[in-house]
């Protein structure tokens, strides 16, 4: 159904939750089309969603389709965005207006997520690894357009850090100089993804869903617009050797660097090698971040509910 946005849907499940103030999870699609091979990205995008209805949530899967923005995904519609995978445009901001304009299907980014989940009222988004300063940046210039989204949308981001193919230092001294805080849940140490340690402190450690929702909340009463990024470690158990991965990313982005490969198209290519690199090792610590992360979301999601009906 459409809502009063011209260019927004909005599934009847969703339609629901908001008028029930029920609490909403964003969820981006990239990572059905991009990350993974089919059938294991719908089957991870589909085991993603029953995690958060589990917990009590109402997952938001983000999407465009024929043009339009979409918040909340039927099950064929996901089949069908995993399915085409790569072939599905990948969406950021500033892709949204051609990819709209044509009519055509996109897997929206961390950037398009926070753009569309902000546009349906939604405030928080459960995802795998934020995009950061590529490693290269000094020379290149590389830099996400995850980062600026963070610094003027106003939903808190939940991943495991920023992707461990990245400068991690940069990205948090991007993340400062623009007024995104940096809240690390259990951790004052920043997780580098596939591993809990990078040896960089976040701004703040905060021990509860409740205390993130009360600082999300005196943010934006006061008027501080943009984003809250929060850093949850991956669970111990899936999280892979530092000094091992660390050589593998490193390889991967030598073989990057050979072919040529820039922009957009240098995340999944980078994501792809480490995992053939790694023997399908970092999918499935992929995969365990994200369940990890879409849990912590909705009990941030409860909490902000709450707080709002007090």
């Amino acid at each position: 159904m459409t809502d009063s946005h011209p260019y927004l849907d909005l599934s009847e499940d969703i339609l629901a939750a908001r008028n029930d103030r029920k609490p909403i999870v964003a969820l981006e699609s990239t990572i059905i089309s991009h990350g993974m091979p089919y059938p294991k990205n719908v089957e991870t995008a589909l085991e993603v969603e029953a995690t958060v209805r589990k917990h009590g949530g109402v997952p938001a899967t983000i999407a465009i389709l024929n043009g339009r923005l979409k918040a909340g995904l039927s099950v064929e519609e996901i089949e069908q965005l995993g399915r085409a995978g790569t072939a599905i445009t990948k969406v950021s901001r500033r892709d949204i207006p051609f990819v709209v304009a044509r009519r055509h299907h996109g897997a929206t980014t961390v950037a398009a997520t926070m753009f569309i989940a902000h546009k349906a009222g939604i405030k928080v988004f459960g995802t795998g690894g934020i995009g950061g300063v590529h490693r290269d940046a000094p020379t290149t210039m590389d830099i996400s357009a995850d980062l600026p989204e963070l610094a003027q949308t106003d939903v808190a981001v939940v991943s495991a850090g920023a992707k461990s193919i990245l400068d991690l230092s940069l990205t948090l001294e991007y993340l400062e100089t623009h007024g995104v805080p940096v809240i690390g849940y259990r951790t004052s140490e920043f997780p580098a993804f596939f591993t809990r340690q990078s040896g960089l402190e976040v701004n703040y450690r905060l021990d509860s869903p409740d205390a993130i929702a009360a600082a999300m909340r005196a943010k934006w009463e006061m008027g501080l617009s943009g984003g809250l990024l929060v850093a949850n470690p991956i669970p111990e158990a899936a999280a892979l050797d530092k000094k091992w991965i660390d050589v593998v990313i490193d390889q991967a982005i030598s073989e990057a660097a050979g072919r040529g490969i820039t922009g957009k198209e240098i995340t999944p290519f980078l994501l792809s090698r480490i995992e053939h690199l790694s023997k399908g090792k970092s999918l499935e610590a992929n995969i365990q971040l994200v369940l990890n992360n879409v849990v912590l979301a909705t009990k941030i999601a409860k909490a902000y509910q709450q707080l709002l009906a007090e």
